[in-house]
């Protein structure tokens, strides 16, 4: 049995603003349950319809330092179509009334989401073999995995991956920021780590670390290797290239 842990921004049926809450939903239940327990981690949103909020169940909390001060993390769960999602709650992060809204703002908020999704897996008693990160809100965990998770033999083994839906967002900002919001050592902010043309980049660390790149068919694959399409990232993925991965998104026959 393969464990497998799906972490996203967003999710189907409970928040979506595109087409990466459909795979982050979708695709966990398509799994054969005999060889492979998915399970799918995403943000407790106040914006999540209270249907769905009224319904979850607590699992646990704790309380994380982040930034100087020590953060409530709560975890919540809701299986759905028999697959099993946690959230993870923390009302000054996640209350909007959108999943996403100020520009920096965001950028703290999923940088707290990453360290929180990653600190809540002993908490949870769910070690993942695999951890499938989405886009720029989910690309630190492949670091903090890295900077700050590699000692503990919890996470040792565990694996990541990455899936590029969008390349035009990257979770580009100022570098002393950054290095402020994650709190990662200067050393990963290099050229060839998450320094981006004078900026910090979290798109790019997500792609530096995970042990595997993945993006929506074989054809994306190559064209994000060019100039025209890498969105400024295209001499990493070329340097990647025998790690990135096209595979076309499947359908839903529930839905379609």
């Amino acid at each position: 049995m393969k464990n497998i842990l799906f972490v996203a921004s967003e999710a189907v049926p409970f928040i979506k603003t595109g087409g990466l809450a459909d795979v982050a939903g979708s695709l966990p239940k398509c799994f054969d349950k005999q060889y492979f327990d998915v399970r799918v981690m995403i943000p407790k949103y106040l914006c999540i319809n209270e249907k769905w909020r009224n319904e979850m169940t607590y699992v646990n909390h704790f309380y994380m330092d982040y930034l100087g001060q020590s953060r409530y993390v709560g975890i919540m769960q809701y299986v759905y179509d028999g697959i099993t999602f946690y959230f993870i709650d923390n009302e000054a992060y996640f209350n909007g009334a959108k999943p996403y809204g100020d520009w920096y703002y965001d950028l703290e908020k999923f940088s707290f989401f990453c360290n929180a999704a990653l600190s809540a897996l002993p908490v949870i008693g769910f070690k993942p073999d695999v951890v499938h990160c989405h886009d720029w809100q989910t690309a630190l965990i492949p670091v903090f995995l890295k900077a700050f998770y590699g000692e503990n033999p919890f996470y040792r083994k565990i694996k990541t991956i990455i899936t590029l839906h969008n390349m035009r967002f990257q979770g580009c900002v100022d570098l002393d920021y950054l290095k402020e919001v994650t709190g990662l050592p200067d050393e990963y902010f290099t050229y060839d780590k998450l320094e981006f043309y004078g900026a910090g980049n979290m798109l790019k660390g997500g792609i530096a670390f995970a042990d595997k790149i993945t993006t929506v068919s074989k054809s994306y694959a190559l064209e994000i290797q060019e100039e025209e399409y890498g969105e400024g990232l295209d001499p990493l993925l070329r340097y990647r290239k025998e790690d990135l991965l096209g595979i076309v998104n499947g359908i839903d026959y529930q839905v379609y």
